[in-house]
């Protein structure tokens, strides 16, 4: 097994990998077990810092701290936030939450599949379809087998009916499709880093089943685009709650206001409002006046 350390600052690694962004982690005995790329990875966080161990030799770390952004500097991207209430409560009760960096072709598929689904069943599928088609990782004896994601290639082998064996229902076909199109290039995954975010927007909803939340989570989560909001059930939750709670905003009044209000990261303010609307104001279930 291979360790290695570096440092944290002013990083949540729980809010951060539970906070519906991505859906390998699970936590087992005081630490973060999952699988990114083709490693095997356990997180185990200390004061101001990781432990890291992995299965496979590294002559370079970078790869893990892209994927976990250490480098940003979170207390510039808060300061951008507005500093009305609901901001600065989200901010307070989820203090060190981050956005990952994932690779386009898992943030897609994975968001494919989350289609109406709570972050447990999402977890579920996605660790089903890796089971079945993804290729083995080298992970500790002992531990169950671990598989990375499945390529696009091999899946576009596959038949709806085959994929749904991995319980994902009617969002099968939708997976399919998307596999079939980054494998035989008509989808460039790559090429997006290269477009605007509204251009990357529109091509990736050319895709059955992806409508703008799905495609605003791949390009916040994957490509880093501030400017995408993705409104999902708990977001649009917060927003009306918290900032319409008088009178429903329809949703071109909500698209002005997230595109205008949230300042340069309104990304990461979509991240921090969905993670304290969800663990925190929807447990409790809070009324604002």
């Amino acid at each position: 097994m291979k360790e290695h350390c570096f440092e944290l600052v002013d990083y949540d690694l729980g809010a951060t990998l539970a906070s519906g962004q991505a859906f390998r982690w699970r936590f087992h005995d005081d630490a973060w077990e999952g699988v990114i790329g083709q490693n095997w990875v356990r997180l185990e966080e200390k004061p101001g810092h990781v432990r890291v161990e992995t299965e496979t030799a590294m002559e370079d770390w970078n790869w893990l701290e892209d994927y976990l952004q250490t480098e940003v500097n979170l207390a510039e991207v808060v300061v951008s936030f507005p500093q009305d209430v609901p901001m600065c409560e989200s901010v307070a009760a989820c203090h060190g939450l981050r956005l990952l960096k994932q690779e386009p072709w898992e943030c897609l598929a994975s968001f494919i599949l989350s289609s109406t689904k709570q972050i447990v069943q999402i977890q579920q599928i996605v660790e089903l379809l890796c089971c079945r088609y993804g290729e083995r990782v080298a992970a500790p004896v002992g531990r169950e087998p671990q598989y990375a994601f499945p390529r696009p290639e091999r899946l576009a082998r596959c038949t709806e009916a085959e994929l749904r064996e991995s319980k994902m229902g009617f969002r099968a076909k939708y997976l399919l499709a998307a596999a079939q199109a980054v494998a035989v290039g008509k989808l460039d995954l790559e090429s997006l880093r290269q477009m605007s975010c509204s251009q990357a927007r529109d091509k990736l909803m050319e895709l059955p089943g992806v409508g703008r939340k799905i495609a605003d989570c791949v390009l916040l989560f994957a490509y880093g685009f501030q400017e995408a909001f993705p409104v999902d059930v708990w977001v649009l939750k917060a927003l009306q709650q918290l900032y319409f709670p008088k009178r429903r905003a329809s949703a071109k009044r909500l698209a002005e206001f997230t595109a205008t209000y949230f300042g340069p990261y309104s990304g990461y303010a979509q991240q921090y409002l969905f993670h304290y609307m969800r663990t925190q104001v929807g447990r409790k279930g809070r009324k604002t006046k």
